[in-house]
C-alpha cells in the first residue's frame, strides 16, 4: 500500500541557512503528527545530517518534508536529492566512520539508525537521492 502525503513541503539545499530550515521544518512535521519526544529527535537529527550530506557532498539540492499516512500510522517521510557526484562505495559509506569531508563520516550509517524507513538511490556522476520515514509509536 502506498502512502498517503497529507502535507509537503519542497525546500531548497543550497547554503548553510537551507539545512536549518530544512531541519526546523522536519521537527515542525515530527511535532505535529504526533511522534514522540524520542522521534522528534531522531526526524530532527536524520534531516539535518542528510541535507549537510546534500550541501557537502551533493553540491547542492533539495529536500521534500512530508506528513504521511500508511494503514492508520502517521509519519515523517523525507527526501533528498542532488545532482553531485554520486556515492562510488556506498556499502563503504553506510558502514559508518568513512568520510571524504574530513567529518566523522556518520551521516548516513546514523541516519539509517534512527528511522523506520531508509532508502537510497546512487549513480556516481549522475546523484544521490535518499528517503526516511519514521513512524508516530502509540
Amino acid at each position: 500500500m502506498s502512502d498517503q502525503v497529507l502535507s509537503r513541503d519542497d525546500l531548497p539545499v543550497t547554503t548553510e541557512g537551507d539545512v536549518v530550515t530544512v531541519r526546523r521544518r522536519a521537527q515542525a512535521v515530527a511535532q505535529a503528527r504526533g511522534l514522540g519526544t524520542f522521534a522528534v529527535a531522531a526526524v530532527t537529527t536524520a534531516a539535518s545530517e542528510l541535507a549537510r550530506n546534500t550541501l557537502t557532498h551533493g553540491r547542492g539540492g533539495d529536500a521534500s518534508v512530508e506528513a504521511v499516512a500508511r494503514d492508520g500510522r502517521q509519519g515523517v517521510r523525507l527526501t533528498f536529492r542532488d545532482q553531485g557526484p554520486g556515492i562510488a562505495d556506498l556499502s563503504r559509506a553506510l558502514a559508518g566512520g568513512f568520510s571524504t569531508a574530513r567529518s566523522l563520516g556518520l551521516g548516513l550509517s546514523g541516519s539509517r539508525r534512527l528511522v523506520d524507513e531508509f532508502d537510497i538511490d546512487t549513480t556516481p556522476g549522475k546523484g544521490t537521492v535518499v528517503t526516511v520515514i519514521k513512524w508516530a509509536r502509540f
